[in-house]
């Protein structure tokens, strides 16, 4: 069974990926593919819980999106080796890591964008503090990034509304 909670829409598969169909709040669009999750981490912080964290995220998603979108959902490790991860222009011993969730900017037009937004932060910082722990919590930092449709491609074409 699908699960459209959030997204209006029917889920429309294209090149292996769930999609959902251009529902009315969106523009126009004709297929929006789901968005991609990041993590950020001290490379000594995140070995051997790449297996968490990919389930986690993923969850996180689901959490928002409904099961249908697990299929689609890109995770993405990336590990900071000792040195190169600075604040204020020094490099740190320890940092809690970062999630950077990237997606249409249509959806941030929906009239439900505060609290689909408010969700979604807290899902990710729930599946970070799951895999690293609570005293991270205060620390990790989720960003949301809207990316124009018009901006991004798909097996070597540009993604368009036309």
């Amino acid at each position: 069974m699908n699960d459209t909670r959030d997204l209006p829409g029917n889920v429309v598969p294209v090149a292996g990926r769930a999609t959902y169909a251009r529902p009315s709040l969106l523009s126009d669009i004709e297929e929006t593919p789901m968005p991609h999750v990041t993590l950020h981490a001290l490379e000594t912080d995140l070995a051997g819980r790449e297996a968490g964290l990919i389930r986690e995220l993923a969850d996180a998603v689901v959490s928002v999106y409904g099961e249908w979108a697990r299929p689609s959902v890109d995770v993405r490790l990336i590990g900071i080796p000792a040195g190169r991860w600075a604040r204020g222009g020094a490099p740190v011993a320890t940092a809690a890591p970062s999630v950077t969730f990237g997606m249409r900017e249509e959806v941030f037009a929906r009239p439900d964008a505060a609290g689909v937004v408010a969700r979604l932060v807290s899902a990710f910082t729930d599946a970070v503090t799951a895999v690293f722990g609570a005293d991270c919590r205060d620390e990790v930092l989720v960003e949301l990034v809207g990316q124009p449709t018009s901006r991004s491609g798909l097996g070597g074409k540009v993604i368009s509304g036309g």
